[in-house]
């Protein structure tokens, strides 16, 4: 362990980000494609028909197109519902209040505040941000012309360019090119199943070499494994035997792609019964894979089932895939009941009316609104009304989140203006006909549904590219040649970003780094109920739940990282302090996720005949993990405490036994579990200097 596991190196961690971010990956050419086709439908029925708005149709575009057909028709349900109680909630307001700004003003003040209350504490709080977006956007139609029957028309016109690319969006993604997210799951575990079936395939006969599979790629497999279950469960009404299967087959999947990263990769003459088993091995593997993509149960072999395992030189992983693919085998043979069904989430959460918090954070909300209202109405600058939207769109539940939002919005803009700015230059004043517009709007609109098509770190800045570079382009049904509409939505944007970040760090600043404690607690508790379970045999229900408990473990682990990412973007005045909390979340959640593969291979090595052979051994053993759970246990409860006192647990003594030497792989795995659990840092003391932490990963 040195410094740099912990301090990632600008120009690496650039690269892994880009790298992830913008490598092609499979589904997003899909929703990519299914973007542009639907934006160039909805562009030639807006032109032809000139249905105003038309930016505002694109955008919806992009929000209803989701990477499956669940998504996108719950969001496009989603998105009509609030539309039209947005659109009946303003024209309700206007016609009751349009001879009277004051009153006006306050209602719908009135209605933002509670929109915005609304949009944290429930469920389908997307709905209410429709309202509170919608009701700002009508009080700037309301400031540029003073007849009511003009603005309840615009108003209306609204309703129209936000419904019907919703359709056209539905019909194209259910009809034309449906992504269903069933097949989404056989594609992910498929691919998955590839690539332990290429380890195998080297270890046996040789020839090119893989790619490796590392941690984070187990950790991201398995989170997309677990996201497509729960969509494939609300597309169609599965009965509880069958999501119990399903559950146990990804799983199963995650389990033995995570022994095939522990395959030896030296590819050398291997012992005869070695083979064996590892062709046999990819033979159980490739009939997993045909039974998830036929549909059928899977069955283990009777020769797999068959082979002994006592061989010593057959590698520690492939005996740890082995009993995988044999608990899911008798799991589906036996039909075991599928237990309890997890418990639905609450509609509104449990402290909506007792917690503050949501009420300052609708008050700064409305106040950074009102702050953005009164400069554009006091300067007379119309054209940067775009001001009042961006203090609510950035407005975020915490400050690292605004601030990622807020910077995708400023890069997102820019580009879009950038791109709108070449074509009004040099492209609009040569075209004549639609073609020529489709030759012009496409290829932007594929660029930007490449970048919102990306996870979610990236994708709102496709979204914003897309609408600032069609309202530019798109304002008027004809060529444009206005370069100020392009300067006023920048100046707009820029002043909404600077209000809404003021507002919110004078005003109840809400930051994360509590609550990042907090998570990474919870991620070291299951930690250690893991080293805590019992070593049970192949096929065994308690098998099946351990590795469902990896895969809950998995997704905490990766809800911390984003934490994480949002509390390292909050703004702070004292520089160093952030850096070391940073420092230090870092380093707890790099050992974490160690422990976890640690403590996993450890408990598959207790599962092993040597282990079985020498009982003594295997009772030291889970001594280690007892000890190793307890400072678990305790570090967790040190670090959620307020302040925090978790100090790094000491290393636990593990007892050699020279005169026993066949297992040696316990002992191994013991010693290497003690040293990753205290590699722990001190949360309340400095970072230790580098010098220190190697002599830390040195010792013993």
């Amino acid at each position: 362990m040195n410094l740099s596991d912990y301090v990632p190196d600008p120009v690496l961690d650039a690269g892994r980000f880009l790298q992830a971010e913008f490598a092609p990956f499979p589904g997003r050419a899909n929703v990519m494609l299914r973007s542009v086709l639907t934006s160039a439908i909805v562009l030639v029925a807006s032109m032809t028909l000139e249905v105003p708005e038309v930016a505002l149709s694109l955008l919806v575009v992009f929000y209803v197109t989701q990477s499956n057909v669940v998504l996108t028709k719950l969001v496009g349900v989603m998105f009509i519902l609030g539309s039209t109680l947005a659109i009946g909630s303003s024209i309700l307001l206007l016609k009751f209040t349009f001879d009277y700004p004051l009153i006006r003003i306050v209602v719908a003040s009135v209605l933002l505040f509670c929109s915005v209350y609304l949009m944290r504490v429930l469920k389908i709080g997307v709905v209410f941000f429709i309202v509170a977006i919608v009701v700002i956007y009508v009080q700037s139609f309301v400031d540029q012309t003073d007849q009511a029957e003009l603005l309840v028309r615009a108003v209306l016109w609204v309703w129209v360019a936000v419904n019907y690319p919703i359709a056209v969006t539905l019909v194209i993604n259910t009809l034309l090119l449906p992504a269903e997210p069933a097949e989404q799951l056989k594609a992910a575990m498929h691919r998955q199943l590839a690539a332990v079936d290429a380890r195998l395939t080297y270890l046996i006969d040789g020839g090119g070499r893989p790619e490796p599979i590392t941690p984070f790629a187990i950790q991201q497999g398995a989170m997309t494994l677990q996201k497509l279950l729960k969509f494939v469960g609300m597309r169609g009404a599965a009965s509880r035997e069958e999501q119990a299967y399903q559950l146990a087959c990804i799983a199963t999947v995650s389990r033995v792609y995570h022994g095939a990263s522990e395959l030896p990769m030296d590819h050398q003459d291997r012992p005869a019964a070695q083979l064996r088993i590892l062709s046999a091995l990819r033979a159980e593997c490739r009939a997993l894979d045909e039974a998830i993509a036929s549909g059928h149960p899977y069955r283990i072999t009777a020769t797999t089932a068959q082979q002994p395992q006592d061989v010593t030189d057959a590698p520690a992983a492939a005996g740890e895939m082995q009993r995988a693919l044999r608990a899911f085998g008798d799991f589906g043979a036996r039909g075991d009941a599928a237990g309890n069904a997890p418990a639905k989430e609450p509609m509104v959460v449990p402290d909506a009316f007792t917690n503050p918090v949501y009420a300052r954070f609708s008050l700064k909300t409305l106040l950074a609104v009102l702050i953005g209202y009164v400069f554009y109405n006091a300067v007379d600058w119309q054209g940067i009304h775009t001001i009042m939207l961006t203090c609510l769109i950035v407005a975020l539940p915490s400050l690292g989140a605004s601030t990622q939002k807020a910077l995708l919005r400023i890069g997102g803009a820019l580009g879009g203006s950038a791109l709108a700015l070449f074509m009004v230059v040099f492209v609009i004043p040569h075209l004549d006909d639609i073609v020529g517009l489709l030759l012009v709007v496409l290829p932007v609109v594929a660029f930007a549904a490449w970048i919102a098509a990306g996870s979610e770190r990236i994708g709102y800045a496709g979204l914003q590219v897309l609408f600032t570079f069609s309202l530019s382009l798109l304002a008027q049904f004809g060529p444009t040649t206005n370069l100020t509409e392009i300067r006023d939505r920048m100046v707009g944007i820029l002043l909404g970003v600077g209000v809404s970040t003021v507002v919110q760090v004078a005003f109840w600043r809400e930051g994360e780094s509590d609550v990042l404690r907090q998570k990474l607690a919870s991620m070291l508790r299951p930690i250690a109920a893991s080293l805590r379970a019992p070593v049970t045999g192949a096929g065994t229900p308690e098998q099946l739940a351990y590795a469902q408990q990896q895969l809950r473990t998995w997704a905490v682990l990766t809800d911390c990282e984003a934490t994480l990412t949002r509390v390292a973007l909050e703004p702070g005045w004292q520089e160093g302090e952030q850096a070391q909390m940073t420092f230090r979340a870092q380093a707890v959640l790099a050992q974490g996720r160690e422990i976890m593969l640690a403590g996993n291979a450890l408990h598959n090595a207790l599962d092993t005949p040597e282990a079985r052979a020498s009982q003594d051994m295997s009772d030291t053993v889970r001594a280690v993990q007892e000890q190793a759970a307890s400072q678990l246990d305790r570090y967790a409860d040190d670090l959620a405490s307020h302040p925090p006192i978790a100090l790094a647990p000491r290393l636990i003594d593990v007892p050699a036994r020279p005169g026993d030497a066949s297992p040696t792989v316990l002992l191994t795995g013991a010693r290497h579990l003690a040293r990753e659990v205290a590699g722990l840092p001190d949360w309340n003391l400095a970072p230790p200097p580098p010098a220190t932490l190697r002599e830390s990963a040195e010792h013993d």
